[in-house]
């Protein structure tokens, strides 16, 4: 995360971990030191973090309604999905590393005994309770209950056996927003680099407001289930340690306004504070054009000058050998990850109508060009055409898409395949020089809106002064009519059910109003990584239990099928073998990327079991904390509707 040689020299050295408190963490050097350490665990958003591949951040919404990829998740087959044997996201090394810093440098910074700068000694430890309220934060998202740990566990047995008794997540997700109130009062008002490759406060406020909001309306959405405490069929009522634990319909009642009310105050603090990048709504095609900010704030090379970013990760190829290679991948087949039919029908028109409205001006789908025309400026930007500049100033880099291409089907690349005839040109530099080493947005202040004006409905059923302003301004920048009222008297739920898995919670369709809140959300994050932890704390899945979704792409069975004839009018794509290259026309005019072969897992659509919502726990947790034999015996519970034992899928399949 640091710039320059500093980065370089952070990301060689030995973990910090293995020093002896005795010779360490003393001077304000040495605190600084783990502190940037900590931003080397990968944890973080970024090209280089969670569930990230070739395409970086980018592609991270690969198994959702928004992308698809042509590695499928087998969350998506129930029975295939099953507890592994190992691994997962039951451990806690990073929280050990978070425990012995505070334990260690807290009590010397009480005592007077360390050395150097107050403040700057403040800022490390702010990011310390950042960190590990950001990993705890993953394990609510994975696990739901979860131990909350503090001390330095000693290695022995029974110690680590009382430890891992799991606290119900409302409890924990307190535990994460105090660990974010200490945060924002240690860190420093501006990232001490200079250029926002450190935590700032706003980054705390930021999270606050996101993890406030992920528990109230999983709360609200899971309620009376299991995966509430003390639903019905609560995993946890099973162990004695919990038996004192009540949670009933009016304390979550409380616990959700709480929350939303946390989630709005947190929001504001950057909303009101940090002002959207501006965006020209023109795409740069030649070295004369103006550049667009809010264009060239996901593929800079140096994104520090971009207000709205609040954290962001740099990369550096040449110097520091530190690279990615999302400009590349953005200038061809985006890694093989495409963006769905759903996703793209889903955005407005210019005038804030949906697609389906006679009014809209919708030009169609035959090409992709009509697809782009008169709609939402975030999907005419980032939404590639044949015939475009991808690359303004070329090098001696063997460079990708110069121009954009027809989408390639059938190509064995990873840099040149198209998956869904649908791709993004977000995270491409025009600059060749930049093709690995493009920055990484970890935060920016645009979510703060959004989270704002989700939990201001959600509490209130309606909009206050400040979710309206910032609503008026997400749309301003898309260029859209800024009369959300317009398009939520337009919006069908039948129409957009067809698009969009959000318009369920609980396989129930949502108001009108709610909707086109996460319908911007939705279109503001094209490729940010969110769309998954959306669609699960709204429980926008449940529908798919009873029945299946199909993944669509473009509509390859129409005009654009020209492209893919030899000369002498013969199509150099097949279907309707085992080999198959694309999907049959006899299955529709779209592109089915799931539909080629037969032996595609998923090839009958999406399907989904509760179970999934969260995370199974590996078997070999159970077994080290077991006396004897007797999984039973372990304090950890499974999460509903999983069974314990490895390799097994969730129960009822």
């Amino acid at each position: 995360m640091l710039t320059g040689a500093c980065t370089k020299t952070f990301l060689d050295r030995e973990p910090l971990s293995n020093i002896t408190p005795e010779d360490f963490l003393w001077s304000q050097a040495d605190i600084e030191s783990y502190s940037l350490n900590m931003y080397n665990n990968n944890t973080l958003p970024s090209h280089y973090g969670p569930g990230t591949r070739g395409f970086g951040m980018m592609g991270v919404d690969e198994h959702t309604d928004n992308m698809a990829s042509l590695e499928y998740s087998l969350k998506y087959v129930p029975g295939e999905y099953r507890v592994p044997q190992k691994g997962g996201s039951w451990e806690f090394t990073n929280i050990y590393k978070y425990n012995y810093f505070l334990k260690t440098v807290l009590p010397r910074k009480e005592t007077g005994k360390l050395k150097g700068n107050s403040a700057a000694i403040d800022h490390c430890i702010g990011e310390i309770y950042f960190f590990r309220a950001w990993d705890y934060f993953l394990k609510v998202q994975a696990l739901g209950d979860f131990p909350i740990i503090t001390d330095i566990m000693s290695d022995n047995a029974e110690v680590l056996t009382e430890a891992s008794k799991r606290k119900p997540h409302p409890e924990v997700v307190r535990f994460i927003l105090s660990d974010l109130d200490k945060a924002i009062q240690l860190l420093q008002e501006n990232a001490p680099d200079g250029r926002k490759n450190r935590l700032s406060k706003n980054c705390a406020y930021l999270v606050k407001s996101r993890v406030a909001l992920y528990e109230a309306t999983f709360l609200k959405y899971f309620r009376n289930t299991a995966f509430v405490p003390n639903g019905p069929g609560w995993p946890g009522a099973e162990k004695a340690y919990n038996a004192n634990y009540r949670y009933q319909a009016g304390d979550i009642n409380g616990e959700i306004d709480w929350l939303l009310s946390q989630a709005m105050v947190s929001a504001a603090m950057v909303a009101d504070n940090v002002p959207l990048v501006n965006n020209t709504g023109k795409l740069q095609q030649s070295l004369q054009d103006l550049p667009n900010d809010y264009y060239d704030m996901f593929s800079a090379y140096d994104m520090s000058k971009f207000q709205e970013v609040l954290l962001w990760r740099q990369f550096d190829a040449y110097g520091a050998n530190i690279r990615n290679n999302v400009s590349q991948y953005a200038s061809a087949g985006n890694y093989r990850i495409g963006l769905t039919r759903g996703y793209v029908d889903n955005f407005l028109m210019e005038n804030g109508l949906p697609i389906y409205d006679n009014a809209s001006g919708y030009k169609g789908d035959d090409y992709i060009a009509d697809v782009r025309k008169q709609r939402d400026n975030r999907l005419w930007l980032f939404l590639k055409e044949p015939g475009q500049v991808n690359v303004l100033k070329e090098s001696n880099l063997v460079q990708l898409g110069i121009t954009e291409t027809y989408p390639i089907l059938t190509s064995s690349s990873e840099a040149l395949a198209y998956f869904t005839g649908y791709t993004i040109r977000k995270g491409l530099n025009n600059d060749a020089l930049h093709a690995f080493d493009v920055g990484s947005v970890v935060f920016r202040a645009a979510e703060a809106y959004l989270n704002y004006m989700e939990a201001c409905s959600e509490r209130t059923g309606a909009l206050d002064g400040k979710a309206d302003q910032y609503w008026k301004a997400i749309r301003a920048r898309a260029k859209v009519n800024t009369d959300y009222s317009r398009t939520i008297t337009a919006t069908k739920m039948t129409e957009e059910a067809k698009n969009d898995w959000a318009a369920y919670s609980g396989g129930q369709l949502i108001s009108p109003a709610l909707y086109n809140i996460r319908r911007e959300r939705r279109c503001e994050f094209i490729g940010e990584g969110l769309r998954n932890m959306d669609l699960r704390r709204w429980r926008a899945l449940d529908q798919m239990i009873t029945s299946k979704y199909q993944i669509e792409g473009f509509k390859l069975w129409g005009p654009m099928q020209e492209w893919y004839k030899d000369a002498g009018g013969s199509l150099t794509i097949t279907y309707g073998t085992p080999n198959a290259t694309v999907s049959s026309p006899a299955l529709g005019k779209y592109l089915r990327p799931y539909q080629k072969t037969g032996k595609e897992f998923v090839y009958n659509g999406y399907g989904w079991t509760m179970a999934h919502y969260l995370e199974p726990i590996a078997y070999q947790h159970f077994l080290i904390t077991a006396v004897g034999a007797d999984v039973s015996a372990s304090p950890i519970y499974q999460n509903p509707g999983w069974p314990v034992g490895a390799n097994l899928p969730p129960i009822g399949f």
